[in-house]
């Protein structure tokens, strides 16, 4: 039949990289990254194993209602008219017992999410979430209060950037396509590249300097650089003038945190943060300090984001060639994409989890997924009784499943929808089976960057299974609860012919290169009096209003992390190239067959004290959990830290190729279901004995 060639939006993580489908008849014959906006045909690992996804047998296939006890596997196939009425049936039930406020939903965030706000918001429900909670919420809104601009209101210009410090974002591992791309093209311009981590990893190995820091002391060095750039006169004076606030207050708060007080804290000579702060001083505004993305780190962390934010103030990088380039979307020319959500009523209730309330700094944006579980097992400030849950598996993500668990067993009704049988899922009453990526049409998202423009994932080929795509099955579950007029289509292609009027596009214009650019050069604003910072003062805030108006300090003194009970560590842990956090890609044909269980990386010198070889049967304790794994001994690790991969022991027997291999971090995480300044969860606050099985 001949090859054909569909641009779409690539889903097997989160980064949403935009890539081509080789397609053949009904069958994919390979996936590529798209080189319009990649600059060739690269794709990360999980990308190109999308295939394996698509004929995948060990997804769900057909709709699924529970008949046994919660988790025990067995399941009823049904179609989709007894699935969909089954759930519309049950939440009206809900609603017209406990209000609509009761039903809650959570998705894993991003762009593509106007079906599912749109639906709870037309039920009047105001209690959307995500999973930020174990992944970003606090540089979301650490940047708020200093940018008003979330964590992704910015573009790094890695390719023009002369000097990038990384506080643990593993860039090259990690990764983005396209990002990870932009940071080798950066080194190999000349750009320098430091690395601060816990151990060593990828990203240390193309760095210029890597620092092996002391694990929980980043706040310290953070503000030891800031001390010397001030101090030393490093600072970018034009821009700290004319656009920020609070500059006095921060001098005078870092006057303490001195280069020998950060040595003696994180194990960095000082003569090492002195040289640094110099070098950024030296290449400003050309400058990037990354603000990181997965941030659930300490208590502390959101404090350690408005340091690092504050550093890229102080030296002029926001919308600086080479440095952190305020987004622009369509509307900055004047050409929006309509909006399904924008049509509904905002929902006046207040919301489960504080966000606004009890959290005021807080954004409701991300949600505190984290709160759920004292509602559900309080009913404080009010009952929840519905839960959905969409492309998100929050008993593989939340610390202490066991916990979080128990606390789903008070709920009345939880919908998965999602496209593998999840943790969460095999818990569910009900499992809504959706479309893969490669199987359905999205909504039209923004492009927001220096060149604002639209995107879209389109079908490469037809379904195989009984699945069906997001935007049918939230129009169906609106139409069953009579607010069906909110989705006001019968079709993805009426949908997005309907977000497109105004803008003189139409849905074959992404036909030839997947997106449409709305500009032919990046807008820049003017540094002098263009830039536009949604802060109360319209400007960077060391002190924030915001904060400050609700009786939180914008600065707090460093602490010492909490000190290591002998024969104790500190479990951190991260993510690799082939899998994706919780259990996205585990189960993959193609990338389980490379990486399909973790391993404990643990100090050479420390494994010879405990007695312990690689490859030996190790017990990894905490609170009387216990998780069985094998030992990888390396001198390139912290000695107090013991490291795994995310995401591993996999519970669910119906994916073979995961089911039992490698440990459950989230499982050694007790006690840390708990809100931290920033709203994220402190996973490396988790401490945990190891020692050999006899």
């Amino acid at each position: 039949m001949g090859t054909k060639r569909v641009y779409s939006i690539c889903a097997m993580c989160t980064g949403r990289c935009p890539i081509v489908v080789d397609v053949n008849g009904n069958e994919v014959e390979h996936i590529w990254g798209n080189p319009y906006l990649l600059g060739g045909y690269h794709l990360c690992p999980r990308g190109a194993a999308g295939k394996a996804l698509l004929n995948d047998t060990e997804r769900p296939q057909t709709p699924l209602i529970r008949d046994g006890e919660r988790g025990s596997g067995k399941w009823r196939s049904v179609s989709w008219d007894e699935a969909l009425d089954y759930v519309a049936d049950n939440l009206k039930n809900i609603i017209d017992k406990y209000g609509a406020k009761s039903v809650v939903l959570s998705d894993r965030g991003g762009a593509i999410t106007e079906f599912e706000k749109t639906f709870l918001a037309a039920i009047g429900s105001p209690n959307y979430f995500n999973h930020h909670a174990t992944c970003s919420n606090s540089i979301h809104n650490a940047h708020l209060s200093v940018a008003g601009l979330a964590r992704n209101g910015i573009t790094y210009d890695y390719k023009n950037c002369k000097y990038l410090v990384s506080f643990g974002r593993n860039l090259l591992e990690s990764l983005v396509t396209g990002e990870a791309k932009s940071v080798i093209d950066m080194i190999e311009n000349g750009g320098k590249l430091v690395q601060i981590d816990v151990r060593w990893n990828y990203t240390a190995a193309k760095a210029d300097r890597f620092f092996l820091i002391n694990p929980g002391t980043d706040y310290a060095l953070a503000l030891a650089l800031i001390h010397v750039i001030i101090k030393d006169s490093l600072y970018d004076a034009d821009f700290v003038k004319r656009w920020t606030v609070g500059f006095e207050e921060l001098s005078n708060f870092v006057k303490l945190y001195t280069p020998e007080f950060a040595e003696n804290e994180t194990g960095i000579p000082a003569a090492e943060i002195v040289k640094l702060a110099h070098d950024v001083g030296n290449a400003k505004p050309s400058v990037i300090f990354h603000l990181g993305w997965m941030t659930a780190w300490y208590s502390n962390d959101f404090y350690l984001r408005r340091a690092i934010c504050s550093l890229n103030a102080l030296l002029g990088a926001y919308e600086a060639k080479g440095g952190l380039i305020i987004n622009k979307g369509p509307e900055a020319v004047g050409k929006p994409l309509k909006s399904l959500l924008a049509q509904v009523p905002k929902p006046k209730d207040p919301r489960f989890d504080g966000c606004g309330t009890k959290y005021p700094h807080l954004s409701e944006q991300w949600g505190l997924a984290q709160e759920l579980a004292h509602v559900l097992l309080t009913d404080e400030p009010y009952p929840v009784r519905a839960y959905i849950v969409f492309r998100h598996d929050p008993l593989a993500s939340l610390p202490d499943p066991d916990y979080i668990r128990d606390a789903f067993s008070k709920l009345d009704l939880l919908v998965s929808i999602d496209i593998n049988y999840s943790e969460t899922g095999w818990f569910s009453d009900v499992i809504l089976p959706e479309d893969t990526y490669l199987e359905r049409t999205d909504h039209v998202i923004a492009r927001n960057g220096p060149k604002p423009g639209y995107i879209l994932r389109q079908a490469a080929v037809q379904r195989r299974f009984d699945t069906r795509p997001r935007w049918w099955i939230f129009k169906e579950l609106a139409n069953r609860l009579g607010v069906g007029q909110y989705f006001p289509y019968n079709s993805i292609e009426e949908l997005i012919a309907w977000q497109l009027e105004g803008t003189g596009y139409k849905l074959e214009d992404f036909n030839e290169k997947g997106y449409i650019e709305l500009v032919d050069k990046p807008i820049m604003w003017d540094r002098v009096d263009g830039l536009k910072f949604k802060t109360p003062s319209g400007k960077i805030e060391f002190i924030s209003k915001k904060l400050e108006d609700v009786g939180i300090p914008s600065f707090i003194p460093y602490e010492k992390p909490i000190e290591l009970k002998p024969g104790r560590f500190r479990l951190v842990t991260s993510k690799c190239a082939l899998h994706t956090q919780g259990r996205t890609t585990l189960n993959n044909r193609l990338l389980n067959e490379y990486v399909s269980e973790n391993h404990l990386y643990i100090h050479e010198d420390r494994a010879v004290e405990l007695g312990i070889k690689e490859g030996d049967l190790l017990e990894v304790e905490n609170e009387g959990e216990k998780q069985y794994i094998k030992a990888k001994l390396t001198k390139y690790i912290h000695p107090d830290v013991l490291f795994m991969l995310h995401g591993f022991g996999d519970d669910v027997p119906l994916r073979t190729r995961s089911f039992g291999k490698g440990v459950s971090d989230v499982r050694l995480q007790k006690g840390l279901v708990k809100v931290a300044i920033g709203g994220n969860c402190p996973f490396t606050e988790c401490t945990v004995s190891v020692k050999k099985v006899k």
